[in-house]
C-alpha cells in the first residue's frame, strides 16, 4: 500500500506513539520513515499496525517497576504486562487484517446461460 501523510498519521496513533510537545518524530520509537516503510510493506492498515505493535513488542526493555519516597510508594506496569499488552494488539490487528484478506479474496463472476434449443 502506498504511505500517505493521512495513513502515516492514523498509524502512528493506533501504535500509541505521540511525538511529545516540543519533540521530533525521533522522539518516539517509529520515525516517519519506519511507518513508511511498515505501510508499504503491508497490504492494509490493520497489518501494518500489527507489525507496528510486533516491532514495539521487541524494542521493549526493562524499567524501574515500582519505587518509594519515604511513606509513599509508586508501582509502574511491568515488562511482562507491556509485552503481553504489545502481542495481543499485534494478534488482534492480525486477526483484522486476515479478515480483510479473506473477504477481498471474493469476488463476483458473471456468466450467461445458453437456452435449450427447444423443438
Amino acid at each position: 500500500m502506498e504511505a500517505t501523510t493521512e495513513l502515516r498519521t492514523r498509524l502512528r496513533k493506533l501504535l500509541n506513539e505521540r511525538i511529545p510537545e516540543g519533540g521530533t518524530e525521533a522522539s518516539t520509537n517509529f520515525t516517519d520513515f519506519d511507518l513508511d516503510t511498515l505501510l508499504t510493506e503491508s497490504d492494509n492498515l490493520d497489518s501494518a499496525v500489527a507489525k507496528g505493535w510486533t516491532e514495539k513488542a521487541g524494542l521493549l526493555q526493562a524499567d524501574i517497576e515500582s519505587y518509594s519516597i519515604g511513606s509513599e510508594k509508586y508501582d509502574l506496569t511491568s515488562l511482562k504486562d507491556r509485552l503481553n499488552h504489545a502481542l495481543a494488539m499485534a494478534k488482534q490487528y492480525g486477526v483484522a487484517a486476515d479478515a480483510l484478506k479473506e473477504t477481498a479474496n471474493y469476488g463476483s463472476y458473471m456468466f450467461s446461460v445458453q437456452p435449450p434449443e427447444v423443438l
